[in-house]
């Protein structure tokens, strides 16, 4: 049986979260070192609100966003139920930070990150909460370093917990950030947890802060080595081609947008996920013994990072 979670611990939830959308916000603002976030607040109709903050056209960000929402509903959407059928028909609360950032620059990656709470509630039993989220990296010209460095950071913002709580949350993102119709992955993975409240309320929010912290310095050195590298229009094409897996991704299996749409979210803010450009071509393949191709040959593959 669950702990009781009560106002006192979703408010200190929220307010972290709150912490965390400015602290991204400021930080990322100085990588970009061009570009400034413009915020919209917005309310839900059915009760809460949040704050997107986007920024376009930047020194290094061509399109990024950071979300922050608190929400309330009636009854839990069919996506959140799906693996809890026990939970279906209660009311919830759910409040959270997402992130996307797409670079210009081919050559640094894509990058996600998602913090989150919900309760669970109905009348007459006790309410049902847990904690979510991770970060992953989607590169599009990968260095073995970079990702590398990567998984070495999120290695480290696990083991405090336990030796095998990197080991699990890897393999859940390398399961979770698939495109099944393609059998292919998204990028290189990352952190990826959900339903997570076997700790306790207090070493389950420690976990989530401690994932949260550990993404500025998994992303911020690899961004700052790849921003200035060299790229033309063969490589932009091949991004905005790879762009095209996030789109399928996000608009197919992606928790957080499916929610968003079948819980009636604003649609702004959950499509802000969204690259601004992107292309699709008809069965294409890249050559042998390209770049391109060594994307999918060597880095779009489960494997275990820290050992390569």
């Amino acid at each position: 049986m669950q702990p009781p979670v009560g106002q006192k611990e979703i408010n200190a939830v929220e307010g972290w979260l709150r912490s965390l959308h400015d602290e991204l916000t400021a930080e990322l603002e100085t990588l970009d070192g061009g570009a400034t976030f413009r915020s919209d607040s917005w309310e839900r109709p059915e009760g809460g609100g949040g704050d997107s903050r986007v920024i376009e056209e930047g020194a290094l960000f061509e399109k990024g966003g950071i979300n922050f929402s608190s929400v309330r509903g009636a009854a839990l959407p069919p996506s959140a139920t799906a693996r809890r059928p026990d939970l279906a028909g209660r009311s919830f609360r759910a409040t959270g930070v997402s992130m996307v950032l797409h670079p210009r620059n081919p050559y640094v990656p894509t990058t996600h990150g998602n913090w989150r709470f919900f309760v669970a509630e109905k009348a007459g039993e006790a309410p049902v909460w847990w904690f979510g989220g991770g970060f992953d990296l989607t590169p599009y010209y990968p260095y073995l370093e970079d990702v590398q460095h990567w998984h070495r950071q999120a290695r480290s913002a696990c083991l405090p917990f336990g030796e095998q709580v990197y080991p699990r949350y890897k393999r859940w993102a390398d399961d979770y950030f698939q495109l099944k119709h393609r059998n292919e992955p998204r990028g290189v993975g990352g952190l990826f947890y959900d339903d997570l409240n076997e700790w306790g309320f207090d070493r389950c929010f420690e976990f989530s802060r401690a994932v949260a912290a550990g993404f500025l310095p998994a992303y911020t050195p690899i961004a700052a080595r790849r921003r200035h590298t060299p790229w033309g229009e063969r490589e932009r094409e091949f991004q905005l081609y790879r762009r095209g897996r996030y789109v399928e991704f996000n608009l197919v299996y992606d928790r957080g947008t499916v929610f968003g749409l079948q819980s009636g979210g604003r649609i702004e803010s959950i499509l802000m996920s969204l690259p601004p450009l992107v292309r699709w071509r008809y069965d294409w393949r890249p050559e042998e013994g390209t770049p391109e191709a060594a994307l999918y040959r060597d880095f779009l593959q489960p494997r275990d990072w820290l050992e390569a």
